[in-house]
């Protein structure tokens, strides 16, 4: 019996968001605790009950457009020497441009549902 790997991944990221709190604790607009030129552009929190490589919960960003997950962004820190995913909900094409991570030592690429 052969598996579909992709659709497999995207009903454990559903079972995932569906199963855990959302917590904003970073609304669009407020600053970054330790960055503070940084500004929110869409709500920003995690899972809770959840873990990442950093130890906390899994990132998500909360977008404009309700709450399907449609892709994820794979994130490598080389100031944090990390790698961590944050999963997007809601996110429309221009919401999902703004929070990309392309500065000095963090890079993210999208990965898209279905794609």
């Amino acid at each position: 019996m052969k598996m579909n790997i992709n659709n497999d991944f995207w009903q454990l990221i559903d079972k995932l968001v569906l199963e855990s709190e959302i917590i904003i604790d970073r609304p669009k607009g407020s600053c970054h605790p330790r960055y503070p030129d940084y500004i929110y552009p869409l709500d920003y929190g995690y899972l809770a009950g959840t873990s990442s490589s950093d130890g906390d919960g899994i990132d998500i960003w909360a977008g404009s457009d309700g709450d399907y997950v449609d892709a994820i962004i794979v994130i490598v820190d080389l100031l944090k020497r990390d790698s961590e995913i944050k999963i997007l909900i809601g996110c429309n094409e221009e919401e999902k441009q703004a929070v990309m991570p392309n500065y000095g030592s963090m890079k993210g690429i999208l990965v898209r549902r279905g794609g």
